[in-house]
């Protein structure tokens, strides 16, 4: 069964400066508590990543996941195949301005390969929402500085 977690939240950069921290994905490592490693193995015309191998680790458990990203001007999705965790995963960011600001909503679809027991999910999509979101955000945050 997919499992959905989503969280919104008002970041002080533009669209622009988001969506370059996001497509900076060798940097992840660094900033996100998931992400153990991340490769671009091809990028757009435009230099945005394209295919992105990464490995990650939720809750003790390590994964591979080969990620396709898609780009648009205020929005980015990445797709993943099956793997061993894994029947696929879709991400989104969404990004409105908002004046000085910026609305930035992130959604995630996981389709685990093996039930999960509701405690461990709920501490699972808090840690997801947490990188994807607050750990942007301060990341951002720093790079404008």
């Amino acid at each position: 069964m997919a499992v959905r977690a989503s969280r919104e939240v008002m970041i002080d950069a533009s669209p622009k400066a988001i969506l370059d921290t996001l497509a900076d994905v060798e940097a992840l490592p660094s900033w996100s508590t998931l992400h153990r490693s991340a490769e671009v193995l091809d990028r757009y015309p435009d230099g945005r990543p394209h295919h992105v191998k990464t490995t990650v680790r939720l809750l003790g458990v390590t994964d591979k996941e080969l990620l396709e990203y898609r780009w648009g001007e205020n929005w980015m999705v990445w797709d993943a195949r099956q793997t061993f965790q894994q029947q696929g995963q879709h991400a989104e960011y969404n990004l409105t301005p908002e004046g000085d600001l910026t609305r930035v909503r992130f959604d995630i679809i996981v389709d685990p390969s093996a039930p999960i027991p509701a405690f461990l999910l709920k501490r699972a999509k808090r840690i997801v929402l947490d990188a994807a979101i607050d750990r942007l955000r301060s990341r951002v945050t720093r790079n404008r500085g």
